[in-house]
């Protein structure tokens, strides 16, 4: 896959060994919730539960994993999470993980997969059935960030700007000060009460 981002970096590191939940935690716990197990080499949302975060925070950075979800299944994928809010989404943008075909966030662009969730419209046709694995890039490099699904482009924004300000202020994260301010934070996998998986989660450090 190609990248508008320099392409000097660390070496990419897992953030997942395909056997444990090593290097994830419960949002604001300790501990890894009953609802997150790993079943057949893959992260996996099978209960309730609640958001997972990594124990690590990025600044920096490029992201990429691969995902499916149930049918009618909804997810996702945020980033430089802090735990300043009472839920992920408080702090931390997201890459929307969804079944476009069978959920209703679907039918807008805002909300379908692939998304920075509620703000930047993803492309449709991109995403695969439910059921099946995608692979998806997350490239956050300063303001710039990039969200990227089976080898395509899908958002390209510029945090802080006068359009990222203008679409937060008219959307429901305006009740949230504190959304998509940081700079450095924890990767975070959403529990939205559907089963979803995850795999190959990888990540390397940008400068």
């Amino acid at each position: 896959m190609t990248s508008s981002t320099p392409d000097q970096g660390a070496e990419w590191r897992s953030l997942f060994d395909g056997s444990t939940t090593a290097g994830w935690r419960g949002y604001k716990r300790p501990d890894v919730p009953d609802g997150w197990r790993v079943v057949d080499g893959a992260l996996t949302r099978v209960g309730a539960g609640g958001d997972i975060i990594t124990t690590d925070q990025f600044g920096n950075f490029e992201l990429s994993l691969e995902w499916k979800v149930q049918p009618r299944g909804n997810s996702g994928v945020f980033y430089r999470v802090t735990e300043e809010g009472d839920q992920t989404y408080f702090t931390g943008p997201e890459m929307q993980v969804l079944d476009d075909a069978g959920h209703a966030d679907g039918q807008s662009r805002l909300t379908s997969a692939g998304a920075n969730y509620g703000l930047h419209p993803a492309p449709a046709g991109i995403v695969r059935p439910a059921g099946q694995w995608n692979e998806a890039r997350i490239v956050a490099h300063g303001a710039h960030i990039e969200h990227w699904l089976n080898g395509t482009k899908m958002v390209e924004y510029e945090l802080w700007s006068p359009d990222w300000e203008k679409r937060v202020r008219e959307s429901k994260f305006a009740a949230w000060p504190k959304y998509g301010r940081a700079t450095r934070g924890h990767i975070g996998l959403q529990d939205h009460g559907d089963t979803v998986a995850f795999r190959n989660i990888k990540i390397r450090v940008l400068p």
